[in-house]
């Protein structure tokens, strides 16, 4: 009786480390069928942000109908609340049918790592379709903001970058959970209506990843990480594929191949001066808030205002904000309001860029020094 048991410890020690070893030797390898994998996450506590990616609360009124058929955005506002405000401030939606776009209907803008869409359709008929294209990239929607433009997607992990080895393969199927990647990622897409009816729609990136602190490296913290223009680029390319009805590979690839342009911004005695007319410096100022990790709670395009709040990242580190990533409830008590003023330059081809105070003051603070920093190296 003692050998059996004696012999079954032995066994089961055997196949044990037999296969650490064969988890070892596969860990060298990643087979990646693709670049990424959204959809495959279990659902897990939610992930909360830093102080400093502070978010608004959603909006249902433009949610996708359940089993209506073709949708419409006229159907949205009458199955919706009567008077409500259309997306991005337009004042009446259309009443085209939402669907697919022909293929000479998107069109690729870039400059430097920024890079964009010109589609052929309104906010209006965009809308829906980009909430379905988030909700199968495997994200959900934890912003939807109609009068911004803005919608934004959950905290969710990249599971293709997980190694793939027999090990994982194997026991991944029923202790997916005990593997991580120890990074998330979220997505914020803005769209911009163009005078001639179209819309521009920009994608960023925010990334958080988890870290080891303390005396003994023993305790697991999450933190910022820089935003990644390759992700960018690869949603911005699946959008293309879902609009035009191209491949996927085709898609991405004309998008991280578009030629980009030449814009320059430099900081000059308190402000950006970008070398752009208003149109455009606008817009441009809008996505890099976005990456950086501003909220804009609300923006006036006549005025050339956008109403940001932002939290110092330094000063949250000195406070200790960071520790309170999972389940902070005060975050945005913390977050401090301002204006970022985009005004064209009389008699010439740029714009300026100056931060003000939530009462409408020069920010000379050094927050409002940092913010301009900010922009200015976004803006390059």
């Amino acid at each position: 009786m003692m050998n059996r048991k004696y012999k079954n410890v032995s066994a089961t020690r055997t196949i044990a480390l037999t296969a650490m070893a064969l988890s070892l030797a596969a860990c060298t390898t990643v087979f990646e069928s693709d670049k990424v994998d959204y959809k495959t996450t279990k659902k897990a506590a939610p992930l909360d942000v830093p102080p400093d990616l502070t978010q608004l609360q959603k909006d249902n009124r433009y949610a996708v109908p359940d089993g209506r058929g073709v949708a419409t955005a006229s159907g949205f506002q009458q199955q919706r609340n009567a008077g409500a405000p259309a997306a991005v401030g337009v004042p009446a939606a259309s009443t085209d049918a939402i669907g697919p776009v022909s293929t000479d209907a998107v069109r690729i803008e870039r400059a430097g790592n920024e890079r964009w869409l010109v589609v052929k359709q309104t906010p209006e008929q965009l809308w829906p379709q980009l909430q379905q294209f988030w909700t199968d990239s495997g994200f959900a929607l934890e912003l939807e903001n109609p009068q911004t433009g803005i919608m934004e997607t959950n905290w969710n992990e990249n599971r293709s970058k997980i190694p793939q080895d027999i090990i994982r393969r194997t026991i991944g199927k029923v202790f997916d959970s005990a593997y991580s990647t120890g990074e998330r990622d979220k997505f914020r897409t803005r769209l911009e209506r163009r005078p001639d009816g179209a819309t521009e729609i920009y994608i960023s990136h925010r990334g958080a990843e988890e870290v080891l602190t303390g005396p003994q490296k023993d305790v697991a913290t999450w933190t910022v990480r820089p935003s990644d223009p390759g992700l960018e680029a690869e949603f911005l390319g699946r959008l293309v594929a879902k609009l035009n009805g191209v491949k996927v590979q085709q898609a991405v690839a004309s998008v991280n191949n578009a030629t980009p342009e030449t814009p320059h911004a430099k900081l000059d005695n308190g402000k950006v001066v970008v070398d752009e007319g208003f149109d455009r410096a606008w817009r441009r100022v809008g996505l890099a808030l976005d990456r950086v990790g501003f909220t804009v709670e609300d923006r006036d395009r006549v005025q050339g205002i956008y109403f940001v709040r932002y939290v110092d990242p330094d000063l949250a580190k000195k406070e200790g904000f960071f520790s309170k990533l999972f389940g902070s409830e005060d975050k945005n008590k913390e977050a401090q309001r301002y204006r970022v003023l985009v005004s064209a330059v009389p008699n010439a081809t740029t714009s300026d860029v100056t931060v003000q105070s939530n009462d409408g003051k020069p920010e000379n603070s050094a927050t409002g020094a940092k913010i301009l920093q900010l922009l200015a190296d976004e803006l390059k």
